[in-house]
Parts: C-alpha cells; sequence; structure tokens
C-alpha cells in the first residue's frame, strides 16, 4: 500500500489535559485531515498534528494547514460588531465603533426594510463564499430568497469553480469535480494536467503523482510557466495564455488521426463525435503550434503518451478555467477521455483541482444565481416546486434568476442593487477590475460584511459582524473529489462572535420571516433540512447522514437513501446524467482571449497562487510564519525580457494594463516564457493585481478572464520617473 511505502506514524506525547479533535484543513479542495490540540482547561486549540487514518492525504500538511490553527485565536479577530459613524471614511479601517448585537441587528432590518420599501425586494443582495459548510452555504440561499425575498444572490466561487462546473454540465449533464476517488491517482498510467501548479496549490496530491512516475507511468503538464510540477513532467507544453482551446483540440486531433480513439464506446456511449472530428481536422501539430507556441513535436508526443496509456487522468485547475472560453476549454479537455474512452473505470478519468476548500458542496445547494438546493435550476418550475415544499413558500414566491458576481457590482454602480449583505468573501481584493469593484462597493447605500478580520472589503461596509472561524463550528464539506466530510467544532467562539448560519436565523426573524427559520437552533438542524432539500436533486445528499460520514471516513455523493454507501467512481454503468444517457463530445472552435497583446501592450499578463497563501490573502497574511515566506507579491519575468526592459531582479517595477496600474518587485526567472508575466493574487490595498485584471466574462459560465490579459512594464528608476 502507499501508505506503508512512504508513511510510518510516529506516536504523539500529548499533555494529560489535552484532547485532540479530528477535523479537516480550512482551506483548499484537499481538505487534509488533522486533529486539532485543544487545551481542555482554557478550551483553546494550542496546535494541530495530522491525521494519518485520512485516505486522501495519509498524514501530509501543507505549511498552510499547519498554522491553520493560529487565525482562530488571532488577535486580529472580530469580537464584537462595529457600526460605521462616519461614512466618508469607507474604504478605510476608520470610522467604525463598537456595538451590541441588538443595535447592529436593529440598524441592518431598520436599513434593509427601508431599501426595499422604496426601491423593491431586488434593491437587496447576498455576496457569499464557499469556504463555508454545506449547511452555512445551503442556508445562504434560502436566507437571500426567502428572508430578503430577492433574486441577487452569487458566491465567489463564479471567480474560481464556475467554468468548471458549466464544462461539466454540458459533457456529462452533471458536474462533480472529480469522477473517480483521490486514492486511484498514483495508480494510473498517465496523468495529463494543464493549467494547475499543483506542487504549490495542492501540494498534499503531489507524493500520488509522483508515484505515477515511480511506477513507470508519465506526466504531461500544460502550463505557460515551468513550475515545480512542470519541471518534473515527462513532457512540458508550454502554452501561451488563454490558448487552452487549440492545445486540446489539437490533441483531440492527434488522438483520433493516430487511432487513439475508442470507437465501440465512441459509438455506444456518446454524441457529438463526428461534428467534433471534423472542426478539430484544422488543428494539425502545425496549427496549433501557430496558435500555442507549443512546438509540434511535443504535441504529437503527449497524445502518443496518454493515446497509448492503458488508464489515464485528465487534470486541469484554474488555469484552463479562468478565461472566456473557460467552460469551452473544460469539455475540450474533457474530450480527451470521451473519445479515448477513459472515463466510467477505476484509475482513468477526468478531475479537477479544487481551489476553495468547498468549491464543489457551495456550487450545489443554492448559493449561485440561477441555482436552488441539489443542483437544481431555479428555472425549472418542477425543481422550484420541490425546493418551495421543503421551504413552506409557495413557487410564485420564489426570486427569479439573478446575475452573476461580477455582474452584481455592474448592478451596484447602476444603482439597481443598493444594499449587499457580504459574507465569507473578500472581492474588494478577489475581484477582476478592481477600480470599478471597489466604486461599486463604496457607491452602495448600505452594505453589511460578516467576516472573521476586517477585511479589505469589510473597509466599505457599514456595520461588520464578527463571525466564526471553521474551528468554532461544525457541519460538512464536499473535498474537491465529490467526498462529503465532517468538520468538527474544536473550541466555543471568542468575544461575541457567532456562527453565520446563527446570524442569518436570528435576522430573519428580526425581518419578520421567522416562521421560516425559527425550527434550525443547531447544525445538525440545519443539516437535516439541508439533506433533505437535496433529496432526487443532481447533488443528491440525503443519505449522507454525519453517523456515514463518520462511520465511512467520508461519503462520496450521489447518496440517495440510509442503505447507499455513496458513489466513488461516476459513470460506472456509462449512464450519463443527459435525457439519453450519453455524454457529449462537443465541437468548440478557438476564440483567442479577450484581450490580445499589442504594441502598446505587448505582454500576456496572468496570475496565480503561492504555496504560503489562500486566495485573497484575507487569513493567510495575518500568520507570522506564512507571510514571512512570501510577504508582498512580485512580477516574474524572463531574462531576456528583462534584458529588453534593462531591468535587474529585485528592481520596481509599474505593471500596467487598460484598467490600472501597480507596482511590483521584479524576480527574473526562466521558468517563464518570454512574452508572459506573472503576478500571485493574494494582496490587497495596492498590491492587488487584480486592479489590473479584465472582467471579460465567459459566455457559459460568467467567469472573469484572469488568466489572460494584454500588459505593459515600466522600470522605475531611482529618481522616481520612469523609464522605457
Amino acid at each position: 500500500m502507499l501508505k506503508d511505502k512512504f508513511y510510518k506514524e510516529i506516536p504523539n506525547i500529548h499533555h494529560p489535559k489535552e484532547k485532540l479533535v479530528a477535523t479537516h484543513c480550512s482551506y483548499c479542495g484537499m481538505q487534509c485531515g488533522m486533529n486539532l490540540r485543544v487545551d481542555t482547561d482554557k478550551n483553546t486549540i494550542i496546535g494541530v498534528e495530522p491525521r494519518y487514518d485520512w485516505p486522501v492525504t495519509l498524514g501530509k500538511m501543507c505549511p498552510k494547514g499547519v498554522t491553520a490553527y493560529q487565525q482562530t485565536n488571532h488577535a486580529d479577530r472580530l469580537l464584537r460588531p462595529l457600526i460605521r459613524d462616519d461614512a466618508s471614511k469607507k474604504g478605510t479601517k476608520e470610522g467604525f465603533r463598537e456595538a451590541s448585537w441588538d443595535e447592529a441587528y436593529d440598524l441592518i432590518v431598520h436599513k434593509f426594510k427601508a431599501l426595499q420599501a422604496q426601491y423593491g425586494k431586488d434593491s437587496l443582495s447576498v455576496f457569499s463564499g464557499v469556504s463555508m459548510t454545506n449547511e452555512k452555504c445551503y442556508l445562504t440561499g434560502k436566507f437571500a430568497r426567502v428572508a430578503l425575498q430577492t433574486r441577487y444572490i452569487d458566491y465567489n466561487g463564479r471567480f474560481c469553480m464556475s467554468s468548471a462546473a458549466a464544462g461539466f454540465l454540458r459533457s456529462f449533464g452533471v458536474d462533480r469535480g472529480s469522477t473517480l476517488p483521490w486514492t486511484d491517482i498514483h495508480e494510473t498510467d498517465c496523468l495529463f494536467i494543464a493549467g494547475s501548479n499543483t506542487a504549490e496549490c495542492h501540494p498534499t496530491s503531489m507524493f500520488r503523482v509522483w508515484e505515477v512516475q515511480n511506477r513507470g507511468g508519465y506526466l504531461i503538464v500544460a502550463d505557460p510557466r515551468e513550475t515545480p510540477l512542470a519541471r518534473r513532467a515527462d513532457l512540458h507544453l508550454d502554452l501561451k495564455p488563454g490558448t487552452d482551446l487549440a492545445l486540446a483540440n489539437g490533441m483531440v486531433h492527434l488522438l483520433i488521426q493516430n487511432g487513439y480513439a475508442d470507437d465501440a464506446f465512441v459509438q455506444a456511449h456518446t454524441n457529438g463525435f463526428e461534428e467534433t472530428k471534423a472542426l478539430v481536422s484544422q488543428f494539425t501539430p502545425e496549427y496549433t503550434s501557430e496558435i500555442t507556441g507549443v512546438a509540434p513535436e511535443k504535441l504529437i508526443r503527449a497524445a502518443e503518451i496518454y493515446g497509448k496509456a492503458p488508464n489515464a487522468i485528465v487534470m486541469f485547475a484554474r488555469g484552463i478555467e479562468q478565461q472566456t472560453r473557460g467552460s469551452d476549454n473544460v469539455s475540450a479537455y474533457t474530450n480527451m477521455c470521451l473519445v479515448t474512452g477513459k472515463i466510467g473505470r477505476p484509475k482513468s478519468g477526468v478531475a479537477t483541482l479544487t481551489g476553495q476548500g468547498n468549491g464543489q458542496g457551495g456550487r450545489e445547494h443554492g448559493q449561485k444565481a440561477d441555482a436552488l438546493p441539489g443542483y437544481r435550476k431555479i428555472t425549472n418550475p418542477k425543481h422550484v416546486k420541490e425546493i418551495c415544499s421543503v421551504w413552506g413558500i409557495e413557487p410564485e414566491e420564489m426570486p427569479q434568476p439573478g446575475v452573476s458576481a461580477y455582474e452584481m457590482f455592474e448592478f451596484m454602480q447602476n444603482k439597481t442593487i443598493r444594499g449587499l449583505y457580504l459574507l465569507c468573501s473578500n472581492p474588494a481584493v478577489s475581484a477582476p477590475n478592481l477600480n470599478e469593484v471597489r466604486g461599486a462597493l463604496k457607491s452602495l447605500d448600505f452594505m453589511v460584511c460578516s467576516d472573521i478580520f476586517l477585511s479589505e472589503s469589510a473597509e466599505f461596509a457599514d456595520v461588520v459582524l464578527p463571525s466564526v472561524t471553521w474551528s468554532e463550528d461544525e457541519g460538512t464539506v464536499t473535498n474537491l473529489e465529490g467526498r462529503i466530510i465532517k468538520i468538527n467544532k474544536a473550541q466555543e467562539p471568542i468575544g461575541e462572535s457567532k456562527p453565520d448560519w446563527l446570524i442569518e436565523v436570528e435576522l430573519a426573524e428580526r425581518l419578520g420571516r421567522g416562521k421560516y427559520f425559527s425550527h434550525l437552533t443547531s447544525p445538525a438542524k440545519v443539516a437535516e433540512e439541508f439533506r433533505l432539500a437535496s433529496k432526487g436533486g443532481y447533488a443528491d445528499y440525503y443519505g449522507a447522514t454525519w453517523d456515514k460520514i463518520e462511520k465511512q471516513n467520508g461519503v462520496f455523493w450521489p447518496c440517495k437513501d440510509k442503505d447507499d454507501l455513496g458513489t466513488p467512481y461516476m459513470f460506472l454503468d456509462q449512464q450519463y446524467y443527459h435525457a439519453d444517457g450519453k455524454a457529449q463530445i462537443c465541437a468548440l472552435p478557438y476564440r483567442p482571449p479577450a484581450e490580445e497583446p499589442c504594441e502598446q501592450y505587448p505582454l500576456r499578463l496572468t496570475t496565480g497562487r503561492v504555496v504560503y497563501h489562500y486566495l485573497s490573502g484575507n487569513q493567510t497574511r495575518r500568520i507570522p510564519f506564512l507571510h514571512d515566506m512570501c510577504p508582498e507579491p512580485y512580477v516574474e519575468v524572463h531574462p531576456e525580457t528583462a534584458r529588453q526592459y534593462g531591468i535587474e531582479h529585485d528592481e520596481i517595477v509599474q505593471l500596467f494594463t487598460r484598467r490600472g496600474e501597480a507596482h511590483f518587485k521584479v524576480k527574473v526567472i526562466e521558468a517563464i516564457r518570454k512574452d508572459t508575466v506573472f503576478v500571485p493574487y493574494h494582496f490587497g490595498h495596492e498590491q492587488s493585481i487584480n486592479l489590473l485584471t479584465i472582467p471579460a466574462l465567459d459566455p457559459m459560465s460568467r467567469m472573469p478572464e484572469f488568466k489572460a490579459c494584454a500588459a505593459q512594464m515600466e522600470k522605475i528608476a531611482a529618481h522616481g520617473e520612469a523609464v522605457r
């Protein structure tokens, strides 16, 4: 077994008055197993140790996970509600005073009711996140549509996972991030990983990735940067940012042309093959190379390796998804599996490396603008009726679909939306085109923010509510495999902080909608209703009780009843979720990024993560070790490009696009294309690269194109003048 090969569990010695609480990390979709060490006298978390019984990571933890507990009792924690008395200081940390919960609630209810009385129900909005439990994500969707009765709700997964969702829905008729369990990865014969800096973003996956090569298998990586993953790959496809669709089409063309298509599988289980074959025929290695910059011989070799492999897994992450063709990229790479029949069986399939801890579950149960629990559609009358029967409202009371996350900020600017309830998200750092987004937040008539820290977004709020960390509450999350797991409470909330589910229940009562929420007196009570609401949906969690989750160490959805053990492998029966039971091979014409380099902006700007930080950095930038390891953003520049611009390592440059500018220290590095620059996005205020990114949206997923836009760079001379 892999565990026996790589790990020897070392017994830990604990203080007599110390207890261990088994739970999972608060950060990425790996949801690494951990035991939180709790001082029982002080009821305080004092440390962490890995869980060797967690099958996904087998005791592995990354720097973020090892230090995650330090956020719980951090000196920056919000302990009491804050009310802003000086509106002129919006967008800063100034102008707040502490208040009681009663005063904060009274003000929120008064302002919300006044706005809706004057401008209608839809003048309010909810913007939420997926670093919350399934129960909180579910209740947030219900709160928006039943307590506030507004159509305008969306979530930060729109900036993270929405293209994967749209692509999978089109290809399979269902969106589960992985068609097979993570414990199969090291047993496959070929990993084709596109747009994922796995070694930094999901480092606890890497022992399985390396084992593929140790066993004689192959690793192919498609990425503009020579990341640590790409450096170890058998083949690195160093494509231009934003050209994944051409690369995927080129791969499918070669797989078909060279006889690697599984004709029997294609005929029996798919639609769209002939149309796709005709479309990709133009994507010869030479033509694909012209678009992507990848050498033809690399493309030919990649198709040969993948095509000949008895088993293979295609994996991808935000690199291919955060584009205006992100949904198409997902379906196009998925075509590789469908054309060759390498899906619906162990050791083969497709998987996405989820960025947020509950990126899977958080998009399934009602936070999306057009979605209802169980991955139902709000435009489907049958689906609406099913959820209304659980919520106790009439179908005509269900609000219509809203708009996507970035479009909500546009609606704030034009005053369609006048009030915002923001929780568990930091769009003042994470959204694109931040000058406009920050202006939208500042223009709101009234804004409420619920958070554990005073984030950059909270600085725009009129009321800030202190919520709890993941270790002060309980519930379930769904990891990147589609495995539902349990988060356990390790200590009582500090100060006067409250969990978001309780805040929503108490606000609903004061808004006069308490009869729909008053029975939800604990996370377990929310879980009971949440499971019932998901029953019969595509993402059916009804059979995934907390007891079953604990007994099995997680339950894969769908899990439909008490006797159902869950579904680790999707499509074993080769039945897909489209009406005819077949998967769709998608014919997808190539279109370049929304913004291509030009004489004025000759560089390609792309963004991403580093191992020491998480998303907007609101949590990790406060942890001393993580901050020390990466205290500020930087711009990666190829040595030849640096010479062209007269720039040396560690000098300061001004990077600018059509939307904004920012200053960054230069990191001269060979591990990037000469026509591309890279900046991590975890930093706030004037250090945020999202001041420069483009708000062009994928037409299906409404995902912004974070991974590609045109940029220019200027050296900042010692005397303060910019020189070309």
